[in-house]
């Protein structure tokens, strides 16, 4: 455990710097000398979490219509120029934010930063565009969700388990509203979230942060800040009972999936149920000899694949705390289901051991400092602590505070949070599968 602490390097935070210029756009710079490469993220404070019915997806879509143009760069032109300099480029949208990259050689920043400060501003979004791209989106609807049973219960799991939350509708939107949505709808997104003072720009590379911060001046100083509107807290109501979706379509196999409302890191000075829920999520699945592999997959052979998940960092101030699977062929989806309650029953009612949270914590611990290797993993963690309203800073401290949570505090988070009352679960009923039915194509370059 202290050989992987010592791994972390000494200067790691040392060497980030943070600017923020008078029209409100934050800079953090991080250097990294290890090769001639930076990566630039653009993150904008806005996505599905921002949305309202009848608009679903319109985050999503804008993402889309980036990429068609301004008077100075034509549509298409951007891509062009990223990969004619030797680089590549994307954007994906999320239920918190909207994030716009690149990574190219060191000398060609100026190119991405004059490339994103232009459509930060000034985007051109015309009827013709817009008809086109409407329909690639809901191509992608089709072949991301419609198609794929897995995410067809992934998406009836968020509707149930958010009742009141915006969390509860899909980042890509229902078709019903892609369907209606109008280029105005995608104007109007634009108009009120896609400011300076709603973004951060994250550079990681090798670069002087001082040459970072007079590009940023030079680029996007220039732009007007503009009031954003109120966003009211949202909030998920308590839930007061078990709830179950079953979810039929074409597989091979069922499949289930289950969540607990959970919390998220407010604040970090106070808080260790957020790392205590890291750690047990590594207590249940972290590795081969993680629990639920161990007992369920290897050991009983009910399982082919079981898993978890938890995100601690959340703009929303909520998520949840998933278990997923898929049974062995012949092996009811209802016993996966009992034998994943029953490892947790188990570990509410004995705890962990000191070995399994030391193997946990060194596994948690040595993931991150491995992931420092890449420069676009240390702007992703960047932008999305900063994105979320936390800050940067947290990223030197994590490895500590994992490895002050305690096997009391683990088990008192599964006894606390992972009760029926709070559970929610979604199966699958897999349907023969129609081998002449049409399927629909992946998107070949399409932004996510």
């Amino acid at each position: 455990m202290v050989f992987l602490l010592a791994l972390l390097p000494a200067a790691a935070h040392a060497d980030i710097q943070e600017y923020k210029l008078a029209n409100g756009l934050k800079i953090v710079v991080q250097e990294d000398h290890r090769s001639p490469v930076v990566v630039t993220q653009v993150w904008y404070r806005a996505g599905s979490l921002d949305e309202y019915n009848g608009t679903t997806g319109v985050a999503h879509v804008l993402e889309h219509m980036m990429f068609k143009g301004t008077k100075k760069v034509p549509a298409g032109q951007f891509s062009r120029l990223i990969a004619s300099a030797g680089g590549r480029e994307n954007a994906f949208t999320a239920n918190d934010h909207t994030v716009y990259f690149q990574q190219l050689e060191k000398s060609r920043l100026e190119l991405a930063l004059r490339l994103e400060a232009d459509r930060m501003a000034n985007l051109l979004l015309t009827d013709k565009d817009y008809a086109k791209e409407i329909r690639v989106v809901m191509e992608e609807r089709r072949w991301r969700t419609e198609d794929k049973p897995q995410a067809l219960v992934y998406e009836q799991f968020q509707a149930a388990a958010y009742q009141a939350h915006p969390y509860g509708r899909p980042v890509i939107g229902w078709m019903n509203d892609l369907e209606q949505m109008t280029v105005a709808d995608a104007r109007d997104w634009y108009r009120r979230w896609y400011e300076p003072n709603n973004a951060t720009l994250v550079v990681v590379g090798d670069v002087s942060p001082k040459v970072v911060l007079q590009l940023a001046t030079k680029y996007f100083g220039p732009l007007k800040s503009h009031p954003l509107p109120v966003r009211k807290a949202q909030i998920e109501p308590l839930q007061h009972g078990e709830r179950r979706v079953t979810v039929q379509a074409q597989a091979k196999l069922p499949y289930v999936l289950l969540g607990y409302h959970v919390p998220v890191l407010y604040d970090p000075e106070r808080e260790w149920e957020p790392y205590a829920l890291e750690i047990l999520s590594g207590v249940l699945d972290g590795n081969a000899s993680a629990r639920l592999n161990q007992n369920l997959v290897r050991r009983d052979r009910i399982a082919i694949d079981v898993s978890t998940g938890y995100e601690m960092v959340q703009r929303g101030g909520t998520t949840m705390f998933q278990l997923d699977g898929t049974p062995s062929e012949g092996v009811p989806v209802a016993d996966l289901e009992n034998a994943i309650l029953g490892e947790i029953e188990q570990l509410k009612e004995n705890g962990v051991t000191a070995d399994e949270l030391l193997r946990v914590k060194a596994q948690v611990i040595a993931a991150d400092v491995y992931q420092r290797d890449s420069m676009f993993y240390q702007a992703m963690k960047i932008g999305n602590l900063e994105t979320a309203g936390l800050s940067w800073r947290l990223l030197k401290d994590y490895p500590a505070r994992l490895q002050a949570v305690t096997a009391e505090q683990v088990q008192a988070v599964a006894r606390k949070y992972l009760t029926t009352d709070n559970l929610t679960v979604a199966t699958l009923d897999p349907q023969p599968i129609d081998e002449h039915a049409p399927r629909h194509k992946e998107i070949p370059h399409g932004h996510n």
